[in-house]
């Protein structure tokens, strides 16, 4: 496995599209790896004032058009994900970041996004345990809300999409080491395709 970061430029016309129509850096994501298209993980992070995409994949990538089209050519790095995913053990404690889509399916089959933190927490709570970790209510918050609407392409047009996007942070506890290292590796919830699902985390200070 690997994990690669790019930094954006948000001074490109493209890549300010691309941040309200996340469909358009899918493409560019998987268009990165040789075969046929895996739908990989990726997020859109914040930090220090600048924008990046992380990327999980089963195979290096090759990053150099897209960083070309979306942020500064040589702007990006990839590195192996297997050794530190093999430093993760049952117990360990560490800070995370997810964004994923929290819903809920209807009895009539309708998909309803939950809209408010308190019932967003309940949605990852209710997952932690068969995603091979545990989490304290008080330890963990909901930090960013975000509603995408745009229109993607397909053989019969186009088809209009709608989701929310919610970014978590906080403290976990592994409780399933090999089922957290599948969940670091295959994501969280629906949607992926549009940058939700990609949990990372970072050692705590006096963590277990």
């Amino acid at each position: 496995m690997y994990l690669s970061r790019i930094t954006l430029n948000t001074a490109r016309r493209e890549t300010m599209k691309a941040l309200v129509s996340p469909n358009l850096f899918h493409g560019a994501v998987e268009s990165s790896f040789d075969g046929e298209r895996a739908r990989r993980l990726w997020r859109i992070d914040d930090l220090n004032g600048k924008k990046y995409i992380l990327v999980v994949s089963e195979k290096a990538p090759d990053l150099q058009h897209f960083a070309e089209q979306f942020g500064f050519a040589g702007e990006y790095e990839t590195k192996e994900y297997a050794p530190f995913l093999e430093r993760i053990l049952d117990g360990g404690q560490w800070q995370f970041r997810l964004t994923a889509n929290p819903v809920v399916s209807k009895m009539d089959g309708k998909i309803m996004a939950h809209v408010t933190p308190e019932y967003q927490k309940k949605w990852l709570a209710s997952r932690a345990e068969k995603l091979g970790f545990s989490l304290n209510e008080a330890e963990f918050q909901t930090v960013q809300s975000k509603w995408y609407d745009f229109r993607k392409k397909n053989e019969g047009g186009y088809s209009r999409v709608r989701l929310l996007s919610v970014t978590f942070e906080g403290i976990l506890t592994v409780t399933d080491a090999k089922r957290f290292r599948e969940t670091l590796c295959n994501g969280v919830g629906r949607e992926k395709a549009y940058g939700q699902g990609l949990l990372t985390i970072v050692r705590c200070k006096n963590a277990k």
